[in-house]
């Protein structure tokens, strides 16, 4: 009975102190981000074209493409980074009671162009819509390379989380903290769309050698998040 009563009393002791040291944690989340400017663009222009014929609509779509990279290419944007965007037809139908019928043919298609001159993002829309594209998807920008950006962003989060611990261990009269463990929670990269966008002119090349589109790039957010454990001393 001793015994039992021994290895009782010890066992409530071992609660007890881990029941004191859980309350002496603190866990908190630590969110970080750095702005950096966007050193790649991607362009997405086309043309969208309707016809009676299905032929006759891919083949004029074509045609404009064909002088988009033309245009493009003469101009000293690398061909390699002109690439197709997406390729579509398809039947727009007219629909009378209960039968329907094909009245004509839309066809559409569109380049994805790589442009790594923030300054000429702007030429390659106006030089687009020269050649006869009427479609602009929009440009998307990003980073060529975020290593250092994305560590700096960590720094940034992890020193967020010791702020908040700090005040909240201030707070419980907890005293000093030191980490007991870190855990990345991920790292993420986006466009905010931080960015000016306008199309000033299009169509002739008097107005786009006088007024061209203005694109100025946007500002990629790297943001890192971390959740810490701290342990009062």
């Amino acid at each position: 009975m001793r015994k039992l009563t021994a290895v009782l009393l010890v066992l409530a002791l071992s609660l007890g102190v881990s029941a004191a040291l859980a309350d002496r944690t603190v866990t908190v989340s630590g969110a970080g981000e750095v702005l950096v400017p966007a050193d790649v663009a991607v362009v997405s222009v086309g043309i969208n074209v309707r016809k009676t014929d299905a032929l006759e609509a891919q083949s004029a779509a074509n045609e404009v493409i064909a002088r988009i990279r033309e245009a493009l290419t003469a101009a000293g944007f690398d061909e390699e980074n002109i690439n197709t965007g997406y390729v579509s037809l398809w039947g727009v139908y007219d629909y009378n009671g209960d039968t329907e019928s094909i009245t004509a043919y839309n066809a559409s298609s569109t380049l994805a162009v790589k442009v790594t001159d923030m300054a000429r993002v702007g030429e390659v829309i106006d030089l687009a819509f020269g050649a006869g594209a009427n479609t602009l998807d929009g440009v998307s920008f990003s980073v060529e390379n975020d290593s250092e950006a994305r560590k700096e962003a960590l720094k940034k989060a992890v020193a967020d989380a010791r702020e908040k611990a700090a005040v909240l261990a201030e707070a419980a009269g907890l005293g000093e903290l030191e980490i007991k463990a870190v855990q990345e929670s991920g790292v993420s990269v986006f466009d905010r769309n931080i960015s000016d966008f306008a199309v000033k002119a299009m169509g002739t090349e008097e107005a786009i050698m006088d007024r061209g589109t203005v694109v100025t790039a946007a500002k990629i957010s790297v943001s890192a998040s971390v959740t810490i454990v701290f342990e009062a001393k």
